[in-house]
């Protein structure tokens, strides 16, 4: 019998969202997050399988070289930049990962933008503690602009909703081009245009070398003192640093973040005692509707590869890290 290990299940979902009972394996799941590499090794060592989720967990090659015993790693999604796949195919082991559902995290963006120029969360820490009555006024979105760095699957998602809103919706991203936009209805402007016209800036680029730190400290300096920037995309493209300190500074109004340089996000991080920052802890997938679809494609993963067929085998060519 094979033994198959699973990381990272903080929600404790993993076995209720798919039928593991199809595998003849020993499937052990871990909850916490192993935080050396002596803690991981001690777990997965003797596992024949290792399912991590998403980028949690990261595996390059000096730590595949220690898992003689791993034949088969699947994650979710159908790229994982914490994965060297190509050192594990030298190694001998198969990486596999599953399709993913791209609404969660585009419904999160706007529960963030609308929390933010709405003041929810204080609203409703006000009302909890018996606060002042209506202490602070918000703003509306009609007739704002909605910026977006990036236009791909989630990014006209969000333009969808921006538009219903009544907001002029505005685009640029480094292979974005017109007619991507005008399919969308969206108006296709330069990065300048895009970081000063924005009343809202959302981030939905994926992280790259061109991409880390796009906007730093002189892009905050160049937006409306009135804006908000929301990142539910990877935490490197904004630079936290310089995030702190155009919130300090009074440079935008506020920001939204789910994505972060380092997770777990500290507890003594400075993040938390930023002003007027909304956080969420990288929930922006982690709907059950992805779960279910994640694991349930994880399983059958595992079945046809004990089978000697491997299905949606990860391709390196495309899952490059941030370096690329």
């Amino acid at each position: 019998m094979i033994r198959c290990v699973i990381l990272d299940d903080y929600q404790h979902v993993a076995l209720r969202s798919a039928d593991w009972s199809v595998l003849d394996a020993d499937v052990v799941v871990h909850h916490t997050h192993f935080d050396t590499e002596e803690s991981l090794l001690a777990a997965i060592a003797d596992a024949d399988v290792v399912v991590a989720m998403r980028e949690r967990t990261a595996f390059p090659r000096a730590l595949l070289a220690k898992l003689p015993r791993l034949k088969l790693l699947t994650t979710m999604a159908r790229r994982n930049p914490s994965i060297d796949v190509r050192a594990a195919e030298e190694l001998g082991i198969t990486v596999c990962g599953t399709n993913s559902l791209d609404y969660p995290t585009s419904e999160l963006t706007w529960g963030l933008i609308l929390g933010l120029v709405r003041h929810i969360p204080q609203d409703d820490a006000d009302m909890h503690r018996g606060g002042p009555w209506q202490p602070r006024a918000g703003i509306g979105l009609r007739g704002r602009t909605l910026g977006l760095l990036g236009l791909g699957r989630l990014g006209s998602e969000v333009a969808k909703v921006g538009q219903a809103f009544g907001m002029k919706t505005i685009a640029w991203s480094n292979n974005l081009n017109r007619e991507r936009c005008e399919q969308c209805g969206v108006e296709h402007v330069s990065k300048d245009a895009l970081i000063e016209r924005s009343d809202v800036l959302s981030i939905h680029t994926q992280l790259s070398r061109r991409t880390e730190g796009i906007i730093d400290l002189p892009e905050l300096r160049r937006m409306k003192r009135t804006a908000y920037l929301v990142n539910t995309s990877r935490g490197f493209i904004v630079r936290e640093k310089a995030l702190i300190e155009a919130l300090e500074t009074g440079l935008i109004a506020g920001a939204a973040l789910d994505n972060y340089e380092t997770e777990p996000l500290p507890l003594d991080h400075p993040l938390r005692s930023a002003p007027n920052l909304l956080l969420t802890p990288h929930t922006g997938a982690f709907a059950m509707d992805n779960h279910t679809l994640w694991y349930g494609q994880t399983v059958e993963n595992i079945a046809s590869w004990m089978k000697g067929v491997v299905i949606r085998r990860m391709d390196p060519a495309i899952n490059v890290d941030r370096s690329q």
